[in-house]
C-alpha cells in the first residue's frame, strides 16, 4: 500500500491549530477567494484562486499548498504551519528550497441540521478532490499512487448523501464504504459511536486522518467488503456512498463495485435488515439498470421485498448507456489517453450493456427503515425536480406519516385533526375571464416541492384545516355548503386525505 501521512495525535493537533489560526476553513477560503474563485475551484479551474492568493498571508499560503497544490517557499510554509512536523509526518514533501503538499487537505463545513456548523477538513489524494480521478491523467499511477488505490475527497455524491441523511441523535452509526470519511464526519456529530468501513485499506487511513484532523475521537475503522467487517453488529443509522458504478471491470476501488451489473447496490439493500436496530435507517446512493422488457419500479421493489423494511426509492435521473459510459470514462481520465485506448474501452462498456440488455442507468437515493411493521411501506418513484436541501428532516417526516397512515383506516383518518403544512400555496388554473377555475393546484415549497391537483372539496379542506376540527367535521361542513350528501362525501374523502398526508401537504396533529 502506498504510504500516507503519519497520524501522530500531538502533531496533528498542532496542524489543526495552525489551520484554524490562519482561517483555513470553508468560510475563510470563501471570504478570501470570493464566490467566483470558489465556484471556479469546484470546476477544477485554478486561475481565479491563483490571482487571489498573491499576497503571502498564512491563509493564502495554505490555499496555494493544499487547494491549488502549488509549491511555496519553505519560509512561507514555516510561517503558516509546523512545517518540519508536516515534512516528517508526510503532509508535505520537499521541492528544492520550496515545499509541496503530499495530500489534499480541503476545508469542509461539517453541517448537521439542528446543530451549528463545525469546521472540518477532508484529506484525499492530490487531484482527486473534485470530479473523480479524471484530473490526474491516464497513467497507471498518479503522484506515486496506484490509480486503483486512489482516495477521493468531497464530490457531488458526497454532499447529496450528507444532505438526505436523517440526523437525529443516535447511539451507533455505520459509514459503509467510507472513502475519505466524509459521511463519518457528519455522523460523528450526532452519533455516540461511528464505525467507518472500506475495502481499500488506504481509504481507511485517509478516513482516520480526516476524522482526527477534524477533532473527532468517537470513531474507528474496519477493513472489509460491505457488511463483513461489522459481522452481526446493528446500528441506528447506516449511510453508504458505495462504489455503485456499473462498469465492465473493477479498475477503481472508489467507484467500481466489482459485481455483475447493479448487484453491489442490491446487496447493500438486502443486507441492511440484519444490521439495523429497531427504528434504524439505512440510506445510500445507488445506480440501477433499466433492462429491456422489465419495469425498473418492479426491479427496485424486488430489492426490498422480503426484507421487512420500509423503503422510499427516488430516481433522480436516467442516462442512456452511451452517456453513462462517457461520464465514467472521463471520470477515470481515459479521455486524456491515446484515442485508440479510449475507443476500445468505450466499446467494452457498450458491449457489456448490450449483452445484459441494459437500455439505461438510473441514479438516485434509497432510504430504508426498520419499522417492524407487519406490512412494510415500499414507495418507488421518479422525481427529477429540484428539492429543498437538507432533505433529511423531510425524509424522516415522510416515514412518520407512513406510520400514521398504516395505523389509520378510513374512519380513523376522518376522526383525526390536521393542519396545513408550512409554505403550501394554492394556484387556480383556468382560461382568462372564466368565472370558475378549470382546476386547483396545491404547491408545496418545502421538502420535495411537490404539486398536486385537488377538487373543490380538497381545496376547501386545505383552506380550513387548522387543527381545530376533525377531518370528518370539516367534510360535513363542506357537504352542507355544497349541498352534497354527507355520507357520500365521507366515503370519498379518505382517499384524498391519504394522498395529501403521504405527500406532506397536510400533517396530522400530534404526529
Amino acid at each position: 500500500m502506498t504510504s500516507s501521512p503519519v497520524l501522530d495525535p500531538t502533531r496533528l493537533a498542532k496542524l489543526r491549530e495552525a489551520l484554524l489560526a490562519a482561517s483555513y476553513t470553508a468560510d475563510g477560503c470563501l471570504d478570501l477567494l470570493g464566490p467566483t474563485g470558489y465556484a471556479a475551484l469546484a470546476r477544477s479551474e485554478a486561475v481565479p484562486a491563483l490571482r487571489a492568493t498573491r499576497g503571502g498571508t498564512a491563509l493564502e499560503t495554505l490555499v496555494r499548498l493544499f487547494l491549488l497544490q502549488q509549491p511555496v517557499p519553505y519560509a512561507a510554509a514555516a510561517a503558516a504551519l509546523p512545517v518540519e512536523d508536516c515534512l516528517t509526518d508526510g503532509w508535505l514533501r520537499p521541492d528544492g528550497d520550496q515545499v509541496r503538499a503530499a495530500v489534499d487537505i480541503r476545508p469542509y463545513a461539517n453541517e448537521v441540521a439542528g446543530l451549528p456548523s463545525s469546521d472540518a477538513w477532508v484529506v484525499s489524494d492530490l487531484g482527486c478532490a473534485v470530479g473523480g480521478a479524471g484530473g490526474i491523467g491516464s497513467g497507471e499511477t498518479a503522484h506515486g499512487v496506484a490509480r486503483r488505490e486512489l482516495v477521493l475527497g468531497v464530490g457531488g455524491a458526497s454532499t447529496t448523501l450528507a444532505n438526505i441523511a436523517v440526523r437525529r441523535p443516535v447511539r451507533t452509526a455505520l459509514d459503509l464504504g467510507a472513502g475519505s470519511g466524509v459521511q463519518a464526519l457528519h455522523a460523528a456529530r450526532h452519533a455516540q459511536r461511528v464505525v467507518a468501513t472500506d475495502l481499500n485499506p488506504r481509504a481507511l487511513r485517509f478516513a482516520e486522518l480526516t476524522l482526527a484532523l477534524s477533532g473527532f475521537d468517537n470513531t474507528h475503522t474496519a477493513e472489509g467488503s460491505l457488511f463483513e467487517p461489522v459481522r452481526e453488529r446493528r446500528f441506528d443509522l447506516i449511510v453508504s456512498n458505495p462504489p455503485f458504478v456499473i462498469s465492465p471491470g473493477s479498475r477503481f476501488t472508489y467507484r467500481d463495485g466489482g459485481m455483475a451489473g447493479d448487484d453491489l447496490c442490491r446487496s447493500v439493500v438486502r443486507g441492511a435488515a440484519a444490521h439495523l436496530e429497531p427504528g434504524g435507517y439505512c440510506q445510500l446512493l445507488a445506480n440501477w439498470q433499466h433492462v429491456q422488457g422489465e419495469d425498473w419500479h418492479d426491479r427496485l421493489a424486488g430489492w426490498v421485498a422480503g426484507t421487512g423494511l420500509d423503503a422510499w426509492v427516488v430516481q433522480r435521473e436516467v442516462q442512456d448507456v452511451a452517456q453513462y459510459a462517457e461520464l465514467w470514462l472521463r471520470d477515470g481520465g481515459d479521455h486524456r489517453g491515446p484515442g485508440g485506448d479510449y475507443q476500445a474501452r468505450y466499446g467494452e462498456w457498450l458491449d457489456a450493456f448490450e449483452a445484459a440488455k441494459v437500455e439505461g442507468i438510473g441514479f438516485g437515493w434509497i432510504t430504508l427503515r426498520a419499522s417492524g411493521a407487519e406490512r412494510p411501506t415500499v414507495r418507488v418513484e421518479e422525481w427529477p425536480h429540484p428539492v429543498e436541501q437538507p432533505l433529511g428532516p423531510h425524509i424522516e417526516d415522510w416515514f412518520a406519516r407512513q406510520d400514521f397512515l398504516r395505523t389509520h383506516d378510513d374512519a380513523g383518518l376522518l376522526a383525526a385533526r390536521y393542519v396545513l403544512a408550512d409554505e403550501v400555496v394554492q394556484e387556480q388554473v383556468g382560461s382568462p375571464g372564466a368565472e370558475d377555475p378549470e382546476h386547483v393546484i396545491l404547491r408545496h415549497n418545502r421538502g420535495m416541492r411537490r404539486a398536486t391537483k385537488v377538487d373543490t372539496v380538497g381545496a376547501g379542506f386545505a383552506g380550513v384545516c387548522d387543527g381545530t376540527l376533525s377531518a370528518g367535521e370539516i367534510v360535513d361542513a363542506i357537504a352542507q355548503l355544497l349541498g352534497e350528501d354527507r355520507a357520500v362525501l365521507r366515503e370519498r374523502v379518505p382517499e384524498s386525505l391519504r394522498l395529501l398526508t403521504e405527500q406532506g401537504f397536510i400533517e396530522p396533529v400530534g404526529l
